[in-house]
């Protein structure tokens, strides 16, 4: 069994936010595997399964995520090497998608938060949001919509992400790395 995470916040005001990248992926990936909804308030989050795959959209706040994480980990018992967790990245430019198994957070409340309670061994889809020009702008920053100009490609660097992260499931780290990671990316070519 595994575990996709995607990282976002509740709330109709967060849905089309940069933070809630995550969200979006495994919204993407619940219409892909066609994965029936399976909720329990003790997940503290939206939960889609299918025979070998739990799909996760925590219901706390970011910075409380690693508590759903935990819950659903323990509950189905998952190894931590079977999570994936989907999430925007400041480092890396619009569009990129970069993976990676543990490290640090990287001042990201919501991976530091599932590093607290079931450790940084997991497997991440980095997806590159960009960042603000200055760095007290960051909070504003990804909670804010995407661009026009981004939001037309947004469905196709969603499902790229998706179809990776169910990869993942499947083949090696390095496999997936070497097949779907973008590092500059030039949406309009596609």
């Amino acid at each position: 069994m595994w575990l996709v995470v995607g990282l976002g916040n509740p709330g109709v005001q967060y849905e089309t936010t940069r933070h809630n990248i995550g969200f979006m992926t495994v919204d993407t990936l619940v219409d892909m595997t066609e994965a029936n909804s399976a909720s329990s308030s003790s997940f503290h989050g939206e939960i889609h399964k299918t025979s070998n795959l739990v799909l996760l959209k925590p219901s706390t706040y970011m910075n409380r995520a690693g508590i759903s994480v935990q819950a659903v980990k323990q509950f189905y018992k998952i190894e931590l090497d079977k999570i994936i967790v989907i999430h925007d990245d400041l480092d890396l430019p619009f569009g990129a998608i970069r993976f990676k198994k543990g490290g640090g957070s990287g001042g990201h409340n919501g991976l530091r938060s599932i590093d607290s309670f079931v450790g940084d061994g997991y497997l991440r889809v980095r997806m590159g949001i960009g960042k603000p020009t200055y760095k007290s702008q960051t909070a504003d920053y990804v909670l804010s919509s995407f661009a026009a100009d981004e939001m037309a490609v947004l469905p196709l660097w969603i499902e790229h992400a998706a179809k990776a992260a169910l990869e993942l499931t499947c083949h090696s780290l390095e496999y997936v790395s070497s097949r779907y990671s973008i590092k500059r990316p030039d949406w309009k070519s596609r």
